[in-house]
């Protein structure tokens, strides 16, 4: 029986997909967006998640119209796909009950049920419920399971009630009825309310009003240990990041005023766009701010685990009329931060040799470390207040369900304010506001911290609950009641009344240690919950040894911990084979780059990815092929972890069926020759989708996969099998083989500046060698100079860098245009006007700015194997910003009209 092609494996509006996707992965503030109910890592954009999952149930029109027909159809389903794959189409109930209507006809209403058993944050589980499935999801890590009950079960359970606090409904704006969830984030919203009045009468003397009488916003710090100068008699000098305070319109910094004689120092503010103190801390360590001392990192770690790190007030920030007002420290707010004495801290200690925690390398082993006296006793007096509330309803005799359901949220909350409210968390002088802790999948140190007003402005918990409500109201209406289950992904398999659809993103082998920093957020959850779900906060901490990653600080060696992952994903793999729907392929999301060496005899120098071999090798032993891959955008582009690195910004999306038992055997000749066959095709598809340069190593994967996939077995000449490791860096060749054959589209004088980039970049080489060059390349260095491409001096050449070609270049004008220039003016107009400059240049280049675009790719890979990191950041940003720079090269420069209204922003 011929199985029938689902949308997902033959086509997808892909530009439109990661188009759809900006909106999420750009605005971390997006209002509404269920992420703002709690933190989590490595999110899915839910408008992919829809898009996708919709496209993964709907067959593709081909298994049964011939080929011209199902070509109509298939546009018109894709069109249809683009409009789900937008922020709107996330609160449009036409086009969803639509999106549904169709899915129901496809299985003549009997619509299939669906499970994540990685549910993580719950993006795909959410958008299966929305789409009318009847959706399990499950997940080993306690603070998952909350959110997901909080997004998925909650509000399918409690849709259409009214609030249930005191207020007058007649006080209440034009609600005659309550639809979805609104009653609920209504409640959310009065109760976190009261609880923020009664924490400020409870704390008032913990957080006097600045010195202007407005209320203070933030209190700025700096760490301190003693001088190592024994001239400055021990004296604690400050560890300072940056001095600046605002630097956008005015410049506003902290003065350090020091008496070197006395070995005494103190803060005061300036506003002088001419003055900006340097910081005492930088990569290479500290110095001492009364004696220039040098401080190197080793001492600072020494003082701070003798516990002689201390903290030192620097600023006060308050509200202003227009502005930020600024203040020097006073003593009244210093003895008021001193009498703050917690009752309870949490207690939990931290990886103590991971990569990704660095305040135990300074003594600050405990997650109670990384708060301040007076933030343990305004988080702890809200979790109090939360505590009470719950008890105060359920003495009313309000349905105990609904109140548990209140609480969660009310939680959430808090545990949300925790991410802000740390002595890790920063002052960004750029936007002048706190920056949240969780920027990127790590617990990073921080020298000078800045501690937030948790019962006043925009970081207080009424704010926070509303952060909570607001996300409540965007989702799903009329949806079933999801269930949510903490499960072992590897053991722990639910009952199905019929087979489920499965879509995943399973963990990225060692990425993100999600047990690890969920403990964060874990410590304070509990404190409020384990007398409500006692089953989800059993234990103290999250369970840490079954969890899915490879970490070799809990396993105690890289073998033994990849050997855990490997069996790990060899039976969840196996369950996802025995349990998943006949007639609906797999989806499961990957986006994990990690390159080692690959010594083979015949493929020296090939790089795999430990990360993608392990989890492939378990899709493999368990009888999967590959029917698709597709590159989706999940991340920004600028994200913290991605500024220095060549991060990736895609997900790949590999699209899975049981392989066929009478599959061909190949030989390793066979399939060598088919990835040759097919893998250019491929890789052209994904260079015209956009794929960013750094992400396309990891893209390529799919399609080769897909080769090796659909053969039974891949045999050498002795007859032993094909390893995916082999297959990986077979792929990986083909790759680089190809991306150099693409080079022959480029013009002699482009094709000569690569070969000279490759072994050269922008530094200067011998012009002898260079003339050599040249005549291979048909060519000459007279003509390069000629093209505008490269300067020649004295016995010597070089390429010219971005910045040093000419403003005022016109393509029109040249005489000698090469691929190299257009690339390099591009990525000059990008990085000194923006996308709306290389607009107006890409509308003047008009289908040449195709060759330069492709002409990144190559150059992206080069500077890649050379580590070149801001040069191939350079590239790689140029075709990410590519759709939108030819969107406004069309339209003139016309702003999107939407984008303004999407971009709201609601936190600081």
């Amino acid at each position: 029986m011929t199985t029938k092609k689902k949308l997902i494996e033959v086509a997808l509006p892909l530009e439109a997909i990661n188009l759809g996707s900006k909106p999420e992965t750009e605005n971390p503030f997006l209002r509404g967006h269920p992420r703002a109910i709690h933190n989590w890592w490595a999110r899915t954009p839910l408008s992919v998640a829809r898009a996708l999952l919709f496209a993964q149930l709907i067959d593709d029109p081909g298994n049964s119209l011939p080929p011209e027909a199902a070509r109509v159809e298939r546009e018109k389903l894709l069109a249809f796909v683009a409009k789900l794959a937008t922020w709107e189409a996330t609160t449009d109930d036409s086009l969803i009950g639509e999106a549904r209507a169709r899915i129901a006809a496809q299985f003549n209403g009997n619509v299939p049920e669906f499970w994540d058993m990685f549910g993580g944050r719950a993006s795909i589980p959410l958008e299966a419920q929305r789409l009318g499935m009847q959706v399990t999801s499950s997940d080993l890590n306690p603070v998952a399971v909350t959110i997901q009950r909080a997004l998925l079960e909650f509000p399918a359970r409690f849709t259409g009630r009214a609030p249930v606090h005191p207020q007058d409904r007649t006080k209440l704006p034009g609600r005659p009825t309550w639809k979805g969830t609104e009653g609920l984030a209504e409640d959310v919203r009065w109760f976190g309310s009261q609880i923020c009045l009664r924490a400020k009468e409870r704390l008032a003397s913990l957080y006097p009003k600045g010195p202007n009488g407005k209320t203070v916003i933030a209190w700025l710090w700096a760490r301190t240990v003693p001088s190592p100068d024994p001239a400055c008699k021990g004296v604690h000098v400050p560890l300072v990041r940056s001095f600046k305070l605002a630097g956008q319109k005015r410049q506003v910094s902290v003065l350090p005023i020091t008496d070197r004689h006395n070995s005494t120092f103190k803060f005061t503010i300036v506003e002088d766009k001419s003055h900006e103190p340097d910081g005492t801390m930088s990569r290479k360590g500290g110095v001492c701010l009364l004696s220039d001392a040098p401080m190197p990192f080793a001492y600072i770690r020494e003082q701070a685990k003798l516990g002689n790190m201390h903290s030192r007030l620097m600023a006060i920030v308050t509200e202003g009329n227009r502005a930020r007002e600024y203040h020097a420290p006073n003593d009244a707010h210093v003895r008021a931060a001193e009498q703050a004495k917690p009752d309870w801290r949490p207690d939990c200690e931290m990886p103590k040799k991971h990569r990704n925690f660095q305040p135990p390398v300074y003594g600050m082993d405990n997650i109670g470390d990384l708060f301040t006296p007076r933030q343990l006793v305004a988080l702890g007096t809200i979790c109090d207040l939360i505590a009470e509330t719950r008890k105060e309803l359920v003495g009313q005799r309000l349905d105990e369900e609904y109140v548990n359901a209140l609480t969660f949220y009310l939680a959430c909350a808090v545990s949300r304010m925790t991410d802000y409210h740390t002595n890790l968390a920063t002052w960004n002088p750029t936007n002048e506001n706190v920056s949240h802790l969780f920027q990127r999948q790590a617990i990073p140190m921080a020298w000078d911290f800045c501690e937030a007003n948790p019962i006043e402005g925009k970081l207080s918990y009424d704010v926070a609950a509303e952060w909570v409500a607001s996300s409540l109201e965007s989702l799903p209406r009329n949806a079933p009641v999801a269930r949510v289950l903490p499960l072992d992904a590897r053991t722990g398999v639910p009952e199905f009344a019929t087979p489920p659809v499965i879509s995943t993103d399973p963990p990225y082998y060692d990425n993100i240690s999600y047990a690890d920093l969920a403990d964060y957020f874990y410590v304070w959850l509990r404190r409020v919950l384990r007398d409500v779900d006692a089953r989800t906060f059993a234990t103290v901490l999250t369970p840490k040894t079954p969890e899915l990653i490879a970490s070799p600080t809990r396993h105690g060696s890289k073998e033994l911990a990849d050997q855990h992952f490997r069996l790990g994903f060899h039976k969840v793999f196996e369950t996802i084979r025995s349990k998943s729907h006949p007639d609906v392929p797999c989806t499961i999301y990957y986006a994990f780059k990690q390159e080692e060496d690959y010594d083979a005899s015949d493929e020296e120098g090939q790089r795999v990815s430990t990360g993608w071999e392990t989890m492939l090798e378990g899709l493999v032993e368990t009888g999967f092929q590959v029917t698709g891959t597709w590159p989706v955008r999940t991340t920004k582009k600028a994200r913290a972890v991605a500024r220095d690195a060549n991060a990736l910004a895609s997900a790949i999306v590999l699209v899975c069926r049981p392989r066929p038992v009478n599959a061909p055997t190949a030989t390793r000749r066979d399939l060598v020759n088919a990835l040759k066959a097919e893998l250019p095709l491929a890789l052209t598809d994904l260079q015209r989708g956009n794929i960013a340069p750094a992400d396309l190593a990891q893209a390529a994967i799919g399609p080769g996969m897909a080769v090796y996939t659909r053969f039974n077995k891949v045999l050498d000449a002795e007859g032993k099998p094909v390893l995916v490791r082999e297959a990986l860096a077979l792929i990986n060749k083909t790759l680089g083989e190809t991306l150099t054959e693409q080079e022959g589209d480029f013009d002699a004088d482009s094709r000569w500046a690569l070969a000279w980039f490759e072994q050269y970049g922008f530094a200067e080489g011998e012009y002898g060698v260079a003339e050599t060059l040249s005549k291979a390349k048909n060519t000459s260095v007279n003509g390069l100079v000629q093209a505008g491409i490269l300067k020649s001096s004295r016995g010597s050449v070089r390429l010219l860098k971005p910045g040093e070609l000419p403003a005022d270049w016109d393509p029109d004008t040249d005489m000698r245009l090469t691929a190299w220039e257009m690339v390099h003016q591009l990525v000059r107009s990008l990085e000194s006007g923006g996308e709306s400059d290389a607009a107006v240049l890409a509308g003047k280049l008009a289908a040449r700015a195709e060759v330069a675009r492709e002409l990144c790719y190559r150059l992206y890979s080069l500077c890649e194997r050379k580590k070149r990191t801001a040069e191939a950041l350079s590239y790689n940003s140029l075709v990410q910003s590519w759709p939108e720079i030819a969107r406004l090269a069309r339209e003139g420069g016309k702003p999107r009209a939407k984008q303004a209204e999407m971009f709201t922003q609601t936190e600081d």
